[in-house]
């Protein structure tokens, strides 16, 4: 189940209890800039707008009808990237954490045409050409297989048809790594599309998945059933986690239990920002499926039963996903604290992949930490998108296929990160000030850095940004 649905699940479970607390009021105002609580309120397009970035909204309907939206920051005649988000988020997890930290805006500001897609069940993507979302339960049938079947190749066709390349580079977090797996597996003609994959928090296996609470939140699922919306876009964990100091703390523990905890990458600054865009809707048979394979230590097709099975499949139990026809250049990039994307696991599927050009694992990060990150913006950013600009240049040559891109200098694929104060991301036309402060046990942001009372020392960067 992953990205944030686990942390979102739990935090539901205690909303009864916390409603009494009240609202965002004194504490929020007093504690976090006017600009961050703001930017929680605005929808993608507003942030765009609020930051000057050219943004423009576009619509590509799906072959099974569905109808889904594409936020574009738009740079004519420039080279197309596809950025495609976890479950429960939506295209604002590019850009949440500002110009100076967004891989939405590094790409643009190095001369991207820079799309956002949004998948299927999202606040965005609701539209269906027939069905209605609000009163039609036959609209929420699908799972991410149906994504990376029908949703990205949607996606892919409308970008390359709008902006005349017949190729892209695509970069997926989490749901968005499954989907183009299902996708390039499934319809391997997709592969040819493709410069290159940056898979962030790649998750395809799950048997090794860690998330210590994630038991509590797969009962309430498996309780209810599947096709129904799960937690359409409010903002009542903004509201109530932002109520007091205690209440932010409670939220702080249950989305490190979820995702990891690396308290080094995480901007408290801006975390309202990510308590107002999430959660951002989905169906309930989206972390069905991710169950199942949790279950299953197997990357298949959706579990029905028996008799459904047969049916639809033609056998007993669900088929797997055929790897081996996914021939697109693909870097994995991990962290070794990720509760969901677990080490074991991505090891096991870069196995499996014929094309791994890059395979990172990052120490101490944690499932979120590869978009949302302090460091991100002179660690993963600039590695990805050197790797993508020699793909782009050398991929499409068949000689240049066993070729191997330039090497990094870390030992044994991984990087440890000591973090400065500059990399506090700042949002351009911010007024925030550089911390929150907080009790020394538990959450300390400060002036002088996140890293301040950590409870272990930090090790020094290995880092070389893919030097030739």
């Amino acid at each position: 189940m992953p990205h944030p649905i686990g942390f979102i699940t739990l935090l539901w479970i205690f909303m009864g209890e916390c409603l009494r607390i009240g609202v965002l009021g004194g504490y929020a105002e007093d504690t976090y800039p006017a600009s961050v609580l703001e930017d929680a309120h605005l929808t993608t397009l507003q942030l765009l707008t609020k930051y000057k970035y050219p943004g423009e909204s576009h619509q590509v309907t799906t072959e099974d009808k569905y109808v889904l939206t594409l936020h574009r920051i738009a740079r004519p005649g420039a080279k197309p990237v596809l950025l495609v988000h976890g479950l429960e988020d939506t295209s604002s997890t590019w850009i949440s954490m500002g110009p100076n930290s967004g891989l939405a805006y590094y790409l643009f500001e190095n001369g991207y045409d820079v799309w956002m897609g949004n998948a299927r069940g999202n606040r965005y993507s609701k539209g269906h050409v027939k069905l209605n979302s609000n009163t039609d339960r036959a609209y929420w049938s699908f799972s991410w297989h149906e994504i990376g079947m029908y949703d990205l190749p949607a996606m892919i066709d409308g970008i390359l048809e709008k902006t005349g390349y017949q190729k892209l580079s695509y970069f997926g977090h989490s749901q968005g790594t499954t989907s183009f797996f299902v996708m390039t597996s499934s319809r391997p003609d997709y592969n040819a599309k493709i410069h290159i994959m940056n898979a962030l928090a790649p998750v395809a296996f799950m048997g090794n998945m860690k998330a210590p609470l994630i038991s509590i939140g797969r009962m309430g699922i498996n309780v209810v059933g599947g096709s129904y919306e799960l937690f359409p876009h409010s903002f009542i964990f903004l509201n109530q986690c932002l109520s007091s100091s205690g209440m932010m703390k409670t939220c702080l523990r249950f989305y490190w239990q979820i995702v990891g905890k690396n308290r080094e990458e995480l901007n408290m600054t801006m975390f309202p920002v990510v308590l107002g865009h999430l959660p951002g809707g989905c169906n309930a048979k989206q972390p069905q499926h991710y169950i199942q394979l949790k279950t299953s230590d197997r990357f298949c097709q959706y579990d029905y039963d028996t008799k459904e099975n047969q049916r639809i499949y033609g056998r007993s139990s669900p088929p797997e996903y055929p790897l081996e026809k996914i021939t697109a250049p693909v870097a994995l990039y991990y962290g070794s604290n990720d509760y969901f994307a677990a080490v074991e696991d991505v090891k096991r599927l870069a196995k499996l992949l014929p094309n791994v050009v890059d395979s990172h694992m990052f120490k101490k990060w944690n499932h979120m930490d590869m978009i949302w990150g302090v460091s991100g913006r002179r660690t993963i950013q600039p590695r990805m998108l050197k790797l993508m600009q020699y793909w782009e240049t050398y991929g499409g040559a068949k000689e240049d296929k066993t070729e191997a891109p330039p090497e990094p200098e870390e030992q044994e694929g991984t990087t440890e990160l000591v973090l400065e104060t500059s990399t506090k991301i700042i949002p351009k036309e911010s007024t925030q000030s550089s911390g929150i402060v907080e009790e020394k046990d538990d959450i300390q942001t400060t002036d002088q850095g996140i890293n301040e009372e950590l409870e272990e020392p930090v090790n020094e960067t290995t880092y070389s940004p893919m030097e030739e």
